[in-house]
């Protein structure tokens, strides 16, 4: 029987108002058994919705590798840190906006866009770096910014009957 995150003990998931006085979907720690229990909201909750085993394995795909790049990397693995995360399913798809007071990205910037190079990218990060070939493959309209001391990172996936990825 699976644990439901919103009552498992220790806090790994909330839901309390944090950013602009918008309430996230999901506050959840730092930690990797936090994120897997995230993603089990996320998917069960749209899988409800209607969306199909391959849209949701993607959702689960792109949110696995973001969350998991904000344990390792902004908060080096710091469980006391917390995320945020909002999610949305409409006409052109599923939006996902995630906060966390981390460190910040490197540059400012994702590490891998379209005018940047798959050679580029290999060689600035040491593990391989392949997350963000996968993030930025099947998410779009990808926008990161660092508002208030937060890093904030912005995506929409085209599942659910969602428009274009162009529009």
């Amino acid at each position: 029987m699976p644990v439901d995150p919103m009552t498992r003990d220790g806090g790994t998931v909330s839901s309390q108002p944090m950013v602009r006085g918008l309430a996230p979907a999901l506050i959840l720690r730092a930690d990797l058994m936090a994120v897997r229990d995230a993603l089990g909201t996320v998917v069960g909750d749209l899988g409800e919705q209607g969306l199909t085993v391959e849209e949701l394995g993607s959702v689960e795909l792109v949110l696995a590798e973001v969350l998991n790049n904000i344990v390792e990397h902004a908060y080096l693995g710091d469980a006391s840190g917390e995320i945020q995360l909002w999610w949305t399913l409409g006409r052109s798809g599923l939006h996902v906006r995630i906060a966390d007071a981390g460190r910040a990205m490197p540059d400012g910037k994702i590490p891998l866009t379209l005018e940047r190079r798959a050679s580029d990218h290999a060689a600035m990060v040491p593990e391989g770096g392949f997350g963000w070939f996968l993030i930025v493959g099947l998410a779009h309209n990808i926008v990161y910014r660092r508002e208030r001391g937060m890093n904030v990172l912005t995506f929409r996936m085209v599942v659910g009957g969602g428009d274009s990825p162009g529009d």
